[in-house]
């Protein structure tokens, strides 16, 4: 589930429009705009705006996609919360919808996990990632849909049709820049930090 744990970090990661019909931000929703606001400032602004770091708790990054997903769905994923946990160790629970990855890429559910991969699921993904440079990677610790455990490859490739389909169009078999001119992220015990 690359795919799904890079949507989830990216969709925390990723300005959207104001809200039409929401009259207030939830604070974790304003707090992420201003950090977008003062990331975009100093990507534009290049080496004369300093550098600007952060760090975001769980809940923070958690309420983010919920007011972000009234503005912009993301295509086969209804909702997600991470968890963090030091040493870039993220565990995300997903809701996915398997029938339109089943749609965009015919195949990618085997014929063993179609009676329980359709319709929309939830799936626990915990995945590892490294991210320097500007790009990021990620290696799947394991994959769980109720008790039975995903093989890997079947949530990479699940991750791989999803992340294809989002506005961004990841390519989830190679390194993704980090948006923002962001150098680097890292996690501890339920935060993520980064810097520019």
């Amino acid at each position: 589930m690359r795919r799904v744990v890079l949507s989830g970090l990216h969709g925390a990661l990723l300005p959207i429009p104001a809200i039409a019909g929401v009259a207030e931000k939830p604070p974790a929703a304003a707090k992420v705009l201003d950090l977008f606001q003062r990331l975009k400032t100093a990507q534009q602004n290049g080496a004369t705006a300093g550098r600007v770091s952060f760090q975001l708790s769980e809940q923070e990054v958690n309420e983010y996609p919920v007011y972000s997903q009234h503005a912009h769905p993301r295509p086969g994923l209804d909702s997600m919360t991470m968890k963090f946990f030091s040493g870039n160790y993220i565990s995300t629970f997903t809701v996915m919808d398997f029938d339109a990855i089943e749609r965009w890429k015919p195949g990618t559910i085997p014929m063993l996990l179609k009676p329980a991969l359709n319709g929309k699921k939830s799936v626990w993904v915990d995945a590892r990632f490294e991210a320097s440079g500007g790009k990021t990677t990620f290696s799947i610790e394991k994959a769980y849909f109720n008790n039975i455990r995903l093989p890997a490859y079947v949530a990479q490739k699940a991750i791989e049709v999803v992340a294809a389909r989002q506005p961004e169009h990841y390519d989830a078999t190679k390194p993704v820049p980090l948006p923002f001119g962001l150098r680097s992220i890292w996690t501890t015990d339920q935060e993520v930090g980064g810097e520019n």
